[in-house]
C-alpha cells in the first residue's frame, strides 16, 4: 500500500512541477526532483496522460497545454513548405511575432498524419532545436513530404497570429492559412 500512495504522491508532485513550469522540463530534471530513474518518470507521464492531463513531450522537455480554446490564446493552422535550409528563418518570422509554435504535422502517404510536439516560442527555443536537430543528425518530418507541412500556432491575440502569417507569406513560405 506504501509503495502506491508513493506513486500517487510522485506523480501529483510530477504534475505540479510540470504545470507550473514557464519552460518544458525534460525527463532527466524530473527524475532528479523525485529521485527515481526517467524509465519510472516516463512511466509515471502515461499514467497521467492517461488520466487526461494534458502533458505533452517536446523536442525540449515535458510542457502542460491548456485545454484546446483556453480563453487566453488564439490558435490557427498554417501550411507551409520551404527547404531544410528555410527552417531557421519560418521559425523565426513566427516567433519574432510573439507566436508559438505548438507542432509540425505532415501527411505520410503510408503512416497517415504524424504530429511532432515542439512548442518554440523565442529564438532562443529556436536555437536549441535546431541544435537538438544538427546533435542527433535528425531530418525535419518535413524532409518526408518534399518540406509540406502543417504548424499549429497559438498566441494571445489573432493580430499576431496574422502578422506572422503575413511575414511568411512574404517570404514565400505560406502554402496557405486554413481557418
Amino acid at each position: 500500500m506504501n509503495k502506491r500512495l508513493a506513486g500517487e504522491e510522485r506523480r501529483r508532485t510530477l504534475l505540479e512541477l510540470i504545470e507550473s513550469s514557464t519552460e518544458p522540463i525534460t525527463g532527466a530534471e524530473l527524475a532528479r526532483h523525485v529521485a527515481v530513474s526517467r524509465q519510472v518518470v516516463v512511466q509515471d507521464l502515461s499514467l497521467l496522460k492517461a488520466k487526461g492531463h494534458q502533458i505533452v513531450a517536446t523536442a525540449r522537455g515535458y510542457v502542460y497545454l491548456p485545454g484546446e480554446g483556453a480563453p487566453s490564446a488564439y490558435t490557427r493552422k498554417i501550411v507551409c513548405r520551404h527547404t531544410p535550409e528555410e527552417m531557421e528563418v519560418e521559425m523565426n518570422a513566427i516567433v519574432d511575432e510573439g507566436v508559438t509554435i505548438r507542432d509540425v504535422i505532415i501527411d505520410h502517404p503510408v503512416y497517415g498524419s504524424i504530429t511532432g510536439q515542439l512548442m518554440v516560442k523565442s529564438r532562443r527555443d529556436v536555437r536549441a532545436f535546431l541544435e537538438r536537430v544538427a546533435a542527433n543528425q535528425a531530418a525535419p518530418l518535413s524532409h518526408l513530404t518534399d518540406g509540406l507541412h502543417i504548424h499549429t500556432l497559438e498566441a494571445d491575440s489573432e493580430d499576431a497570429i496574422h502578422a506572422a502569417v503575413e511575414e511568411l507569406d512574404r517570404l514565400g513560405i505560406l502554402v496557405s492559412a486554413l481557418d
